[in-house]
Order: structure tokens, then sequence, then C-alpha cells
């Protein structure tokens, strides 16, 4: 199979789609891997690191979209990309389309199949593909928020820690899966004062166990979500329905209650945001400012630490890819409910229903296109 990795487009986007030792994962089983020049410089890999692993460089993106029967991206198609998918052809990457009406759209009309690493499953319902950013977008979250709560960024001036004599701040984790996790590994490091909000008494329980008394877990059914924002210095949304919409858990009222120069982080951003005053910013210039509270929206967070970012990704997306290389798309998605899981457009249909729901377009099973074939 020839495989196609373009240079990320997406402003501030520094990742790319395969590492050299992925690319050689994939040659030395004979398959062909087209490499955008320069398209790993800055994540840390050289072209000819690349071409050591048996890539062949391309200068322009629309070679490689032109040539390749599969495109691996990290982020998803801008709109000059999109102009650039052929017919058939495989694209491989994050997506997020429940909070993109026009990629969307414009996948459907290019009759692609698209497969997101965001709703690919396990065995346990989790979401593989998805972990290891969110695992890296759960670390920066604090590492960004102990930085917005600086007064020269416009915070309150706090340390998150404290100090001899002083309190620690308080941080608010909504969400305890696996960005609430990382998040959390970081506070409690810094020796924030943590609480985390999640819907499910198991998971507070594990979280318990793994954190002991270093986190306050509270049940969402039982929390006062006013109370706690109102509260708290930091602020993370790390909500996540798979596939879907991220539902606005804190309201613009909730906001307005909230201290002069805290810190809202809204890790879901790339789902639309857990937060009603929450707008997607950039790594140029991650914040805004709402009733005196400081917003840090970036919808590609792992994209400032592309080296760490490319290689936790390629771990987790290597396996599906090199299934698709030897077999095909068609046999490897038969042959896996969770792989299938991870079909959201096919040749036109929409095929993951969290983006069917969000726009109001026609839901069509993944196993009903792939059992036609």
């Amino acid at each position: 199979m020839r495989i196609g990795v373009p240079k990320e487009i997406k402003q501030q986007e520094h990742r790319i789609g395969l590492t050299p030792e992925s690319v050689k994962a994939l040659t030395i089983k004979g398959h062909q891997v087209l490499v955008e020049n320069n398209g790993g410089f800055e994540a840390g890999f050289s072209n000819e690191d690349y071409k050591n692993a048996g890539a062949q460089i391309e200068n322009k993106a629309s070679e490689i979209f032109k040539s390749s029967d599969l495109i691996v991206k990290v982020k998803e198609p801008q709109k000059k990309e999109i102009d650039m998918i052929r017919e058939n052809q495989i694209i491989y990457t994050y997506f997020h389309l429940a909070a993109a009406k026009n990629l969307t759209d414009g996948l459907i009309k290019s009759k692609s199949i698209c497969i997101a690493y965001e709703t690919v499953t396990d065995e346990n319902g989790k979401l593989p593909l998805l972990a290891p950013m969110s695992a890296v977008a759960g670390r920066m979250s604090i590492q960004a928020g102990a930085h917005s709560l600086e007064k020269n960024q416009k915070g309150r001036g706090l340390l998150l820690g404290g100090a001899p004599g002083v309190a620690s701040a308080n941080v608010v984790i909504l969400g305890g899966g696996v960005v609430g996790e990382n998040a959390a590994l970081i506070a409690t490091g810094m020796r924030a004062k943590v609480f985390i909000v999640d819907k499910s008494s198991k998971r507070l329980k594990e979280l318990s166990e793994m954190f002991g008394d270093k986190i306050n877990p509270i049940l969402s059914d039982e929390a006062d979500l006013k109370k706690l924002v109102r509260n708290c210095d930091l602020l993370i949304g790390g909500v996540l329905i798979p596939g879907a919409e991220a539902p606005k858990l804190v309201t613009k009222n909730m906001i307005k209650l909230m201290k002069r120069g805290s810190v809202v982080v809204d890790v879901a951003i790339d789902q639309g945001g857990c937060i009603e005053t929450s707008k997607p910013t950039t790594h140029d210039n991650p914040t805004y400012i709402v009733d005196e509270v400081v917003h840090y929206c970036v919808a590609n967070m792992p994209g400032g630490v592309p080296r760490t970012s490319t290689m936790a990704l390629n771990n987790a997306t290597l396996p599906l890819l090199i299934k698709i290389a030897d077999q095909g798309c068609e046999k490897t998605l038969k042959n896996s409910n969770n792989y299938l899981a991870g079909l959201n457009v096919y040749k036109g249909s929409v095929t993951y229903k969290g983006v069917a729901d969000a726009f109001g377009l026609k839901y069509i099973p993944p196993e009903k296109v792939i059992k036609n074939i």
C-alpha cells in the first residue's frame, strides 16, 4: 500500500503522522511511504531520518494526496487538504467531526473513507488512540493553568502549590477520565488542593485508590458545581463524550461568579468545549478574558510538545495502520468492531451516530456499509 504523510498545516501544529521508526515498520513489510519535505522537522525528525527508514521525500503535499492510497495525519484536514482528498482514499487522523460542520460536509462530498483516532475503541470500551494525547493534554493543562495564574499573564498571581505558611491553590477538574487523571497527577505533584468531579462512582473509587487523600473525589450528581467553580482558582474542563460534542457543564453565569484572575483550561475544546464561554485559541495567542477570568482554550494542546506527542501517538496508532496496510481497510474493519467504531464517514455516508446527531444528518451504521462490500 502507498501511504502518504503530509506536513501538518494547521496553525501551530508541529506533530507529524508517522515517526521514522513507524515508517521503517511499514517499509520493512513492503509498503511505500511518502513523507512531505521537512514534515517532521519541528518534531525533531529530519528528511535523512525518514530516508534511512525507507521513505520517499516529496516536495509538495499535492503529490502525496495524488499518489497515496492512505493518508496519515495528526489533525483534521484543513480546507486546502480537503480539496485534495480523492474518492475512496483512506484518511486516518483525528477528526473531531461533531464540532466541525464544514469539515464533515467536505468529507462527505469527497467520498473518502475516514477513520478517526478518537472513536476507535478497545475491549473495555475505552479510547486507546485518544488516550495518549489526552494524557499529554491533561498534564499540559496544569502546566498551562499554573502559568496563566501568574500576574504577568493577567492571572491571580498565585503559585499552585502555595508556599510555607501560604495555602495552596484550589484546582477543580471536571471529568475523571484520562485527561482528569493526568491533570490530577501533575496538580497533586505541585501540591495543589485538587477536586475531581465525575459521574461514575466506580471511577472516583479508582482515582481515590490511586491518589489517596491528595484528591477530593466528588460524584457529579451530588456536586454543588456552582460553589466549586466559584471557589476554585484553576478550573480544568476534561469531559468527553466519544465522537460527540462536549456537554456545556459550566455556564456563563457560573464564570461570572469566579474570582478575578482565576483560570479556565478547557481541554474539551476540540469537541466544542465543556464551558459555555470557551472558544478555540492557538499556541500563538492561547488566552483571552471573560468576566475577569483567564480562559486557555488551545485546540491542539499536545502540538506544543510535538516530539513527545508524535512518539506517544504512534505507539497507539501504528498497530491499526499496519493491519490496514497489510490486509486492506474493509477486511480490517469487518474483522473488528473496535476498529469499526473508528469509521466516521464512508464514501459519502456518515457512519458515526454522534456526528450525524450533531448536524441532523442521515446516519448509516458502519456495519451496514461494510456488510455490503
